[in-house]
This record gives C-alpha cells, sequence and structure tokens, in this order.
C-alpha cells in the first residue's frame, strides 16, 4: 500500500506501539529550501490513511518515535532545531518543544530503547548531541567529527553506546561516559551516509557510502571490513538491520531502488531488488511489531508499506 504525500519523502519510521503506524518526515523542494511536514499515518484496509501532520518552516530531514509514549514524536528540521510532537494534544499545544543548539541541519534522530527518556541527534555542525526529553538543553555533545554527521543511532544491547556515521569518511563508536570515541573506523573512500547495529549481535555494525557500497564490520576486528555488497548504482543512503532475523539487511539508494540482503550468504547476498520508487530512495525502515513488514519513501513524494516477500506497489 502506499501514499503520496505533498512534500518530498526524507525519512520513515515505524511506530513501536502500534502495528502499521508510521511518521514520515518530508521537505518541500528536496529540503533545499521551503517548508516541512511531519506525516503520521496508519496502515488500514482502505490503505495507507493519514492521521495527524505538523507543519514546520525548514525541511524536516528525520524523525523519531518516543520509546516511553506512544503519541510523542521528534522531527530533525533544516534550521537545526528538534520539534517535539503530541499526537494527543490539541493543535495549539504543538510542537510541545523546539530543541535548538544545533547550528547546521539535523540530519539524524534516534531514540534509546533502554533509556527512554533518551533520544541523539546527529547535525551538519559536525556533532552529536545526546537529549533527556525532560530537560531544556542537551546532556551532552560529542565534537570530534570533522565533517557532517548523517547518522546516529543507539547500540541496542548496551543502553550507553552509539555509534555515528559522518561526511568525514569514519564510522565512530561512543560511550556516553567517555569524553572521546572508543573506536574510529576509516570506513570507506568516499562519505558514510547510513550506518545500523545488527539486533542480535552488536559487534556487527553495516555502513552505507556515496561509493556505492554497503560494508559489513565486526568491531571486535575493525581493521578491515568482514563483508562488501555490491549492487546499488549510486550512493546507498539508508541500510537497516532486520529486527526479527540477524543476517538480513535493507537498504536504499539514490539509484531508486530498495534492496535485501542476507549477509549469511555472501556470495549470493542480494535477496530481492525493488523498484517502486521513481526518485531518490532516502528513507527506510522494518516494523519491529510484524515480521518482514517495511516502509520506504522518497523525493517522488510516495510512500509505501509492504511485507519482504511481495511486491511493493
Amino acid at each position: 500500500m502506499f501514499l503520496k504525500t505533498d512534500f518530498n519523502g526524507y525519512a520513515v519510521k515505524f511506530s513501536p506501539f502500534e502495528d502499521g503506524r508510521i511518521a514520515v518526515a518530508t521537505s518541500q523542494n528536496f529540503g533545499i529550501v521551503g517548508n516541512g511536514r511531519q506525516y503520521v499515518l496508519q496502515a488500514s484496509q482502505q490503505g495507507l490513511v493519514q492521521i495527524a501532520a505538523f507543519d514546520t518552516k525548514d525541511g524536516l530531514y528525520d524523525c523519531a518515535w518516543s520509546e516511553e509514549n506512544e503519541n510523542i514524536l521528534a522531527s530533525a528540521s533544516g534550521d537545526g532545531s528538534i520539534k517535539l510532537w503530541d499526537l494527543a494534544a490539541p493543535p495549539q499545544a504543538n510542537p510541545l518543544r523546539s530543541f535548538e543548539e544545533h547550528t547546521r541541519e539535523v540530519y539524524s534522530l534516534n531514540w534509546n530503547m533502554s533509556h527512554r527518556n533518551l533520544f541523539l541527534s546527529g547535525s551538519w555542525d559536525d556533532t552529536i548531541k545526546v537529549w533527556d526529553v525532560h530537560r531544556p538543553e542537551s546532556a551532552a555533545t560529542f565534537a570530534e567529527h570533522t565533517y557532517c554527521v548523517y547518522a546516529a543511532n543507539w547500540n541496542p544491547a548496551n543502553a550507553d553506546i552509539f555509534l555515528s556515521a559522518s561526511g568525514d569518511l569514519s564510522l565512530k563508536i561512543w560511550d556516553l561516559r567517555k569524553p572521546a570515541a572508543t573506536m574510529t573506523i576509516q570506513a570507506h573512500a568516499y562519505e558514510v551516509l547510513t550506518a545500523d547495529w545488527c539486533k542480535y549481535n552488536d559487534c556487527l555494525v553495516a555502513t552505507g557510502s556515496v561509493d556505492k557500497s554497503i560494508k559489513v564490520w565486526d568491531l571486535r576486528r575493525p581493521d578491515k571490513e568482514v563483508l562488501v555488497l555490491y549492487g546499488h548504482g549510486y550512493a546507498v543512503r539508508k541500510v537497516v538491520f532486520s529486527p526479527h532475523a540477524e543476517t538480513i539487511l535493507a537498504s536504499c539508494s539514490y539509484d531508486m531502488t530498495v534492496r535485501l540482503w542476507d549477509i549469511a550468504a555472501p556470495e549470493d547476498s542480494q535477496l530481492r531488488v525493488w523498484d517502486h520508487h521513481t526518485e531518490f530512495a532516502v528513507g527506510l525502515d522494518f516494523s519491529s511489531l510484524s515480521e518482514g513488514m517495511l516502509a520506504s519513501t522518497g523525493w517522488d513524494e510516495m510512500t509505501y508499506i509492504w511485507n519482504q516477500r511481495e511486491n511493493a506497489r
């Protein structure tokens, strides 16, 4: 099932509470200039139905659901702010809060699954910030990257550990309790646009790059990647490990495709290719509540939900 939004899609995230509910962050004019809109959509027998929309003065590049309240949602804005929304609140009460410390576009948001009051933001100001939703100012800032931070994600097994991926070509591993990165990997020869942890083995991390490749890293042996996945024709914009199968990975790309991989089968790792988007495919997520359910969004203003065993259209 699918729905056409008014603006270009940038990110899609499944709710951890409501089956078939997704948040879609969008930007006018491909995010170059103009407004943003945070959509909340619900899969139903009638297809994808809009249940809420929040407008912003600048484009939105990412979003993240709260892990402690099913109605709370955060959006990453091009003006450097992070907006917090409450689906249960009246329109005049939103945004609940606007966190305004980043000095450039906020490109990544990720909520902590254990410390459920905390979330991460990654920005084009080269920093990562940790926020407590109950505090007006950030709890910590990590400023070691030398170029844009495109992704920052919490470790699924250790609530104090997170990763970041940057245009400075590196993947960094951080510990909240330490001021400097605990590990730095020069992951690709070109900008690293995305990274994600394996949900079943937190020593495994996947990265995606402008160089069109996906690399899988074992952090116990960080000197060289354990696997390189080729297939995308342009930059890899998003990689996401399945929450239900240890070796299954999904990716989307500026080549307009979404692909499914099995990293346990290096000789024949590409399982599926979907070409339902007609512009850059930039947002991708797995549902944690329905096994095999995927969502994608792109610059064609289209958002799709489908099962990995089926066609997306």
